[in-house]
């Protein structure tokens, strides 16, 4: 018995460590579209996932043959709405959002994924009243309140920015969830492994994208800025997709959803380290009272459900 505590302790603190590490990852997905200036959307969102999808094919290579046997049409259908909702749809909304709206705006209001989680699991095992949540989700609301403010004032296309935000929020808080249902009724499959078969998928769905994102008449470059394009979309790819997902993968099984929708405030609080680094600036006093108030909500939710 003792020794079922200790290994349960173990994969809790092993899971924990993998879900902040991941967000460490994914925050760098915020500071692309900065250094790709005078790339749409669309191209950042086809290049870092046929960058994904290459290296994920090369990766999963030797399991194929054995995964195919394992793997259902259902499994299939459910890897395509996947690859998607959580990658295509997601990173479109946030490469967008943060090219209106600035990377601290965009960051911010992704923040409000560990409370959003938390509600899209209050059927889930150890989920706790809504009643319970209440102060975490008044916290949380200020918080968006706070940013939304700062960027409806904002001069320019601050409005279209928290609208894509929100958006990304929406389709990663529905990915978060149904992904962690399909890890959940797997079998033979590793957490790494649905990672790279996720990846091979939106590599595939990135192939349909690159046909209007790269035709020819777009926005000429030099080849110094296609030669960063290529790097920055590289690295989002493996370091944000491959290793940031298969992390969170293994998050997903080691931790109940509860406990993994807190994990995602590392993704805000990265996002907005670097974002303010990269602007070079302070946050301003709406960015911290935001990130004061979403770190408030996230602690508060993580007191109701060890009350």
């Amino acid at each position: 018995m003792l020794s079922q505590i200790h290994t349960t302790s173990s994969q809790a603190q092993l899971g924990i460590g993998a879900g902040i590490t991941a967000g460490a990852f994914w925050g760098l997905v915020f500071l692309a579209p900065e250094l790709t200036p005078g790339f749409s959307p669309l191209q950042l969102s086809a290049g870092r996932y046929l960058a994904y999808g290459l290296v994920a094919a090369v990766l999963i290579a030797r399991s194929w043959p054995r995964l195919v046997r394992n793997l259902s049409w259902a499994d299939w259908r459910g890897l395509a709405g996947l690859s998607l909702l959580g990658n295509i749809v997601y990173y479109l909304f946030v490469a967008q959002a943060v090219q209106s709206g600035g990377v601290a705006m965009t960051s911010i209001v992704i923040g409000l994924l560990p409370l959003a989680v938390t509600l899209a699991g209050l059927r889930e095992h150890g989920a706790v009243p809504l009643r319970r949540l209440a102060p975490s989700l008044l916290l949380g609301g200020a918080g968006l309140a706070c940013i939304s403010w700062d960027a409806l004032r904002a001069a320019g296309g601050s409005a279209l920015g928290l609208l894509c935000a929100l958006g990304a929020l929406v389709s990663w808080t529905v990915y978060a969830v149904v992904n962690r249902r399909w890890l959940a009724r797997l079998q033979g499959v590793s957490s790494q492994e649905w990672s790279l078969l996720v990846g091979v998928m939106t590599g595939a769905q990135a192939l349909l994208l690159a046909v209007p994102a790269f035709q020819p008449g777009a926005a000429a470059h030099s080849g110094a800025e296609w030669l960063q394009f290529l790097g920055v979309v590289s690295a989002v790819g493996i370091f944000c997709s491959v290793v940031g997902n298969a992390l969170w993968n293994y998050a997903s099984r080691a931790l109940p959803m509860a406990l993994m929708g807190q994990m995602i405030v590392f993704e805000t609080v990265f996002a907005s380290l670097y974002g303010f680094l990269w602007e070079g600036r302070w946050p301003n006093g709406l960015e911290a009272a935001a990130l004061l108030l979403l770190l408030a909500g996230v602690a508060s939710c993580a007191a109701a459900h060890r009350s």
